[in-house]
């Protein structure tokens, strides 16, 4: 990723951090329309799971100068939702879920070089979470 692309990043998720709420709940309104298999891995409080959502994203977001320092957590994510049923499959609905709801909260300042920025970090983190999970143990069933 380059240094404009995680200005971009950070500038347009400055925009979003005041609607956090809406846009934790757009994310999985969309996440559970394009990928309804994934609702039932959900059984947390949605307004808590959104936070949550949005939380760690605001850490993504600020570390990304420094990658390798969130890696880690990234990795440690990726093991736990191996925990509640992720499967490799699972991210690319995520990663189209976070780009809509991107589209949705920014409107216009959603611009295809926003999306591209988005888009390239997600896909990064994306298959560093899914390396890792790969690498975890299957869940006891």
């Amino acid at each position: 990723m380059t240094p404009s692309q995680i200005d971009l990043i950070q500038d347009s998720f400055a925009k979003v951090v005041p609607i956090a709420d809406t846009a934790a709940a757009l994310f999985y309104g969309r996440l559970f329309e394009i990928a309804p298999e994934v609702k039932p891995l959900f059984k947390s409080d949605m307004t808590t799971q959104g936070q949550k959502l949005m939380g760690t994203l605001g850490v993504v977001v600020a570390g990304l100068r420094d990658l390798p320092s969130i890696v880690p957590a990234a990795e440690n994510l990726a093991r736990r939702h191996v925990a509640y049923g992720v499967q490799e499959a699972h991210y690319a609905p995520v990663g189209a879920a976070l780009l809509w709801t991107l589209e949705q909260g920014l409107g216009e300042a959603f611009t295809p070089d926003v999306k591209a920025a988005w888009a390239e970090a997600y896909g990064v983190l994306s298959s560093v979470m899914i390396e890792a999970a790969a690498k975890a143990p299957a869940p006891v069933a």
